[in-house]
């Protein structure tokens, strides 16, 4: 009889121990039938490295080797992600990069917002610089620079650098689709040390 129950009692445990492990595994996993309109499209370095500075203290972020979080339902949140290795701290100015058909208006519905550690810019992009024959785009996009603003990096070390905006687009965007304008596409961000 005292087998039988440890027997029992071994079974009765160890199917515990299985519904347990199938529940707290299924839970970290998308159940249900609504839809989720946000979508993660990481597009890292395939070493998954950080982006380090330049030599000359400028620091370059292309929006396709960025982590991209897309929201199809509300486009002004989509976002690009860097993870950025500063080795000479000091003042910077920070450039956005966009493709554009039209060089008079980048057609940004919203500020652009930029943020490094507590860093904050918020501004909406001008055509500040138009870039002819960059090699960054192709016919029919011209390369428009717009100046966001400058900040402080007081600090080296990691950081990571993360720009909002509806003009950061999935890779396999599509505007007809999507019934929006792709007249402009944020492209990349780059900051350039100040010198006296």
């Amino acid at each position: 009889m005292l087998k039988e129950e440890l027997k029992m009692k071994r079974i009765l445990f160890t199917c515990s121990v299985i519904l347990m492990v199938a529940f707290f595994s299924s839970c970290g996993k998308n159940v249900g039938s609504g839809e989720n309109t946000a979508t993660a499209d990481v597009n890292s370095d395939s070493d998954g490295s950080k982006i380090l500075q330049e030599k000359d203290g400028s620091i370059s972020l292309r929006v396709e080797k960025a982590a991209l979080y897309h929201d199809v339902a509300d486009p002004k949140n989509n976002t690009a992600e860097w993870s950025v290795l500063v080795s000479k701290s000091g003042r910077f100015d920070v450039w956005l990069s966009s493709a554009t058909i039209d060089t008079t208006n980048l057609r940004y519905r919203n500020n652009v917002r930029f943020n490094i550690r507590e860093n904050n810019i918020e501004k909406r992009p001008g055509c500040d610089k138009i870039v002819l024959h960059s090699s960054d785009v192709s016919y029919p996009y011209f390369r428009a620079d717009s100046f966001l603003g400058s900040l402080y990096i007081q600090d080296t070390g990691s950081y990571s650098i993360t720009v909002i905006s509806d003009k950061i687009l999935p890779k396999d965007y599509n505007a007809a689709a999507l019934n929006t304008d792709d007249s402009s596409k944020l492209i990349s961000v780059f900051l350039t040390p100040i010198t006296r």
